[in-house]
């Protein structure tokens, strides 16, 4: 799989641009500010209908515009796929696949897989919760697209539940009848239930195939100064085993048990937007725990196990190093290139072309402000 072309209007800081892209190393030299994140990020958004650099969709529309255009040309076993996106803040985003329209955005998931490393990926060792799930999840959905669905339905459901469980709150704070504003709440329970527990067994299988990859990544990168692993955490407590029918009996009963507890506060406290991705160095917790370049290297090892596991299924992503090699010391920088150098498409950014190891100079192209450039 490979991104042939990627067309611009209207994104952060383009106004138009097109850039036309080759198979193999491409690397996008410019200084910081100029909009090199700002490309990488629009062919995020085509993997994923989500920017890794901010939660709304309104700092992507260029200043001034209405909305912001996205086409993406993805090559795929000798098959072009057209992806093309409109971004309007506020209004129902619009997708077309080969230009028919889609009834839904998430159609087009799936057409582009790609595995972004970043900066912000830092988080992932450091940061919250919410940074690990939807790691997870960014990564079930590229594995299989289906689950997307599944995730907007458990989100849905979620959203609702917490509503009727905030109005039956403020219901209780005035001294109204909380009983009547709950009456729907075991159809609310069914639905999650059923929902999260799909959501649940994937995460589960997915930890499960994720974690060999990660431990060798690692060790890969860090040149084996110590082991690293992952496991789930769950608000169900200790799970061995995706299996459906029980996680759903599970949630049933832990929501059962918690309903005191929900009502009290208003919100869900049960369910997979609970869970946690525990991330171990040896016999301690990367969180809190891990140096600088321990953190570092953790959150790289994801991104190259969720890469290496991408393509043991067969798929073959495009890989991308927004920025990476600059944060890292020349053994980790030389360890990365011999890692990924033989990925079927990589695109690289840098403000210093002599950061990237030289074995990763492939086609350079320049990005100065509004305008990208393939250099002689």
């Amino acid at each position: 799989m490979h991104v042939r072309r990627v067309e611009l209007a209207d994104f952060r800081s383009y106004e138009r641009v097109a850039v036309d892209l080759d198979p193999g190393v491409s690397v996008l030299v410019g200084q910081n500010g100029m909009g090199k994140t700002n490309l990488i990020e629009a062919l995020g958004y085509v993997a994923t209908l989500d920017s890794h650099r901010v939660a709304t969709d309104a700092p992507l529309v260029r200043a001034g515009a209405a909305s912001a255009i996205i086409r993406c040309a993805v090559v795929h076993d000798g098959r072009e796929l057209l992806v093309e996106l409109e971004i309007v803040p506020g209004k129902a985003n619009r997708a077309r696949l080969n230009r028919s329209p889609v009834r839904r955005p998430r159609e087009v998931l799936g057409a582009l897989r790609m595995v972004l490393f970043a900066p912000e990926d830092l988080e992932l060792v450091r940061g919250d919760p919410a940074t690990r799930r939807r790691y997870l999840d960014d990564l079930l959905v590229a594995r299989q697209p289906r689950f997307a669905g599944v995730r907007a339905d458990y989100d849905r459901v979620i959203k609702q539940r917490n509503a009727l469980l905030r109005t039956a709150y403020l219901t209780r704070k005035v001294g109204g009848n909380r009983g009547q504003d709950l009456s729907t709440l075991a159809v609310w329970d069914q639905h999650l239930a059923h929902h999260g527990a799909e959501l649940l067994a994937g995460r589960l299988e997915l930890v499960a195939a994720l974690g060999p990859h990660l431990t060798k990544a690692y060790d890969a990168v860090a040149a084996g100064r110590a082991s690293a692993a992952i496991t789930y955490a769950s608000s169900l407590g200790d799970i061995l085993a995706p299996d459906r029918p029980a996680l759903q009996a599970a949630l049933l009963a832990a929501l059962e048990e918690k309903r005191a507890a929900e009502t009290e506060r208003g919100v869900t406290l049960v369910g997979p937007h609970r869970d946690d991705l525990t991330l171990a160095l040896g016999d301690l917790p990367a969180k809190g725990y891990a140096s600088h370049g321990e953190s570092w290297s953790f959150a790289l090892a994801l991104r190259l196990a969720a890469y290496d596991l991408l393509r043991a299924d067969g798929i073959e992503p495009v890989l991308v190093l927004d920025d990476v090699f600059a944060e890292l010391d020349a053994g980790r920088r030389d360890r990365l290139a011999a890692l990924v150098a033989d990925a079927g498409q990589l695109l690289v950014t840098c403000a210093v072309p002599e950061d990237v190891p030289a074995t990763l100079r492939g086609t350079r192209f320049d990005v100065t402000t509004g305008a990208v450039t393939r250099a002689a």
